[in-house]
């Protein structure tokens, strides 16, 4: 993590009225958990998204269609979905070290058993589980992220778990097809095979990791002061609604606050366009008219690195300015302007893989401005399952999008109509926060 993040940048300075002490407290609390959890947050996506880089040869080997394809990466969303609220829940109720070891773990040994996949039927189950054992882990990073961080800080530390997406892609695009090309055939197996072994393995090692290495709460960190602990729950506490609407005692709290269903309408624009992305990147770039199973995924980092510089820029001048509105409609009007172009087939690919660079910033750089936003709305009790169940929500999109676009690829051999569709909803998503959100919100102003 690159060290001006963490100190002497406008990225990591709260305000002019924050002292040294409480600088340097939140400096000591970044070093302390974010560096692990980011690199928990890499392998997860990497573990999600590598179904992408299979596809190149899975679907040749195994004889799937693309929309078998697309129903594989679908059905994950459906476990991830139905199992995202009850783990955010006993996060809350048994403590993040406890809940991220037990999530590591399992969808580490889900996905080094998809290298035993070989009928459809492996397929499903096998994505299906992944998805019920990784569910939780990202809103269980945002949960436990607004222990450690106030709301002025939010959108710059949600920036470098979003980085973390685009360095998935990056790591994805440097050794999958590597793996996949020159590992095949070693003790008889596909490159996939090896590819999903390989990557699924430092899932399982950090579980036990992090068993050792976290803490639940600001409370029980040794290195921590006395006085530092109390001063930052209390910076922690500072900007979020009060009142009786929003006091957030139980679940059925967070599902009457109709703000949860914009936040998850909202979110499910974001991850539809941000699915597409990770999923069907190798694939969009082979129709550009690359066919090297390795050059195409050494492309495909060009637009990952890309967006994880661009989103953090971006984040950190929205922390800054404390605007979020504003930077948010930018960031998803231009993102859809960007997909919609991709549909010009301008038969110049140093072109086309810019104008996918420019959606790839735009479209990542909209989620952690975005995830600082909703934290405010649900305090209290209401805030662990509030935030579930606006990311299960919007995550359905993992199981709408990739079938969709499955369909229409296979029915079409194009991804065009699914490509307007997305940039249409991109840009509902940035009028939905316009107008659902206070102007003089703390830090979405």
């Amino acid at each position: 993590m690159p060290d001006t993040l963490m100190a002497g940048t406008p990225a990591y300075v709260a305000d002019a009225a924050e002292t040294a002490d409480e600088h340097a407290m939140f400096r000591k609390v970044a070093w302390r958990i974010i560096p692990f959890l980011f690199l928990c947050y890499v392998v997860s996506f990497l573990d999600r998204i590598n179904i992408g880089f299979a596809q190149l040869q899975m679907k040749h080997d195994l004889g799937f269609s693309d929309a078998m394809y697309g129903l594989g990466a679908a059905v994950f969303y459906v476990g991830y979905v139905l199992c995202e609220v009850p783990s955010n829940i006993l996060l809350a109720r048994f403590g993040a070290r406890r809940t991220f070891t037990r999530i590591m773990l399992l969808w580490g040994l889900a996905s080094v058993c998809m290298m035993f996949v070989s009928k459809p039927a492996h397929f499903y189950l096998l994505r299906f589980m992944l998805g019920v054992f990784e569910a939780g882990f990202f809103p269980g990073i945002v949960l436990y992220l607004t222990y450690w961080f106030p709301v002025n800080r939010r959108a710059a530390v949600m920036s470098v778990f979003f980085a973390g997406v685009a360095v998935a892609g990056v790591l994805g695009g440097l050794f999958s097809g590597w793996i996949m090309r020159d590992m095949s055939g070693v003790l008889g197996l596909f490159g996939w095979q090896w590819m999903f072994a390989i990557e699924g393995a430092p899932a399982v090692i950090l579980a036990f990791v992090a068993l050792f290495l976290l803490v639940d709460r600001p409370h029980d960190a040794t290195w921590l002061s006395a006085s530092e602990k109390d001063r930052l729950v209390a910076l922690c506490a500072q900007g979020h609604v009060s009142g009786t609407a929003h006091d957030g005692r139980s679940f059925l709290d967070a599902l009457r606050n109709p703000r949860v269903y914009l936040f998850a309408f909202i979110y499910f624009s974001l991850t539809c366009a941000s699915l597409t992305l990770n999923f069907w990147m190798p694939l969009m770039i082979r129709d550009f008219g690359i066919k090297d199973v390795v050059s195409v995924s050494l492309f495909t980092v060009v637009p990952n690195a890309i967006g994880a510089v661009g989103l953090i820029l971006i984040a950190r001048r929205s922390d800054r300015t404390g605007e979020r509105r504003r930077h948010f409609a930018f960031c998803t009007i231009g993102g859809g302007m960007a997909l919609a172009a991709l549909t010009l087939h301008l038969g110049s690919f140093p072109v086309m893989l810019a104008i996918l660079s420019l959606a790839c910033v735009l479209i990542f750089a909209a989620l952690p401005i975005f995830w600082s936003v909703p934290p405010g709305y649900l305090p209290g009790k209401a805030a662990a399952s509030g935030i579930a169940f606006i990311s299960s929500i919007g995550i359905t999109s993992g199981i709408v999008s990739p079938w969709v676009i499955g369909q229409i690829r296979t029915s079409t051999g194009s991804m065009d109509n699914a490509v307007y569709l997305l940039a249409g909803l991109l840009v509902l998503s940035g009028v939905a926060l316009m107008a659902g959100v206070k102007a003089d919100f703390a830090g979405s102003r």
